[in-house]
């Protein structure tokens, strides 16, 4: 029943902004995370960022620390995920999940790619 559905991806500049969208459905207690993951081609899936509603907090890998920020609008059950300054090191299909920890099993978006190029 819990669903994840991201939006935003596209192709963008180097050092331009892209805002991607996780909407959130079926959950059955306030007290969640929802984490954001990427995978670029020939390489592992890596972690971005946590978000949890418990206390709103967020948390970023260092890759990406200064540059991206996640951010949850509760009425529309959606956590973004905002990336400025964007490198092409940053191309990969970003996915949304119910875990901020690989190792843990969880339900996960079908992803969207984002492409920085010039």
């Amino acid at each position: 029943q819990v669903q994840l559905v991201e939006s935003g991806g596209g192709l963008v500049q180097p050092g331009r902004s892209l805002r991607l969208s996780c909407v959130h459905s079926g959950f059955t207690t306030d007290k969640y995370v929802i984490g954001w993951f990427r995978q670029a081609p020939g390489k592992e899936r890596e972690w971005v960022s946590c978000f949890a509603s418990s206390d709103g907090s967020t948390s970023h890998a260092d890759s990406v620390q200064g540059r991206f920020t996640t951010s949850r609008d509760r009425a529309k059950n959606t956590v973004y995920l905002q990336m400025n300054s964007l490198k092409p090191e940053d191309t990969a299909t970003y996915y949304c999940a119910t875990v901020c920890n690989l190792a843990k099993f969880g339900s996960w978006g079908q992803g969207t790619q984002v492409t920085v190029s010039s």
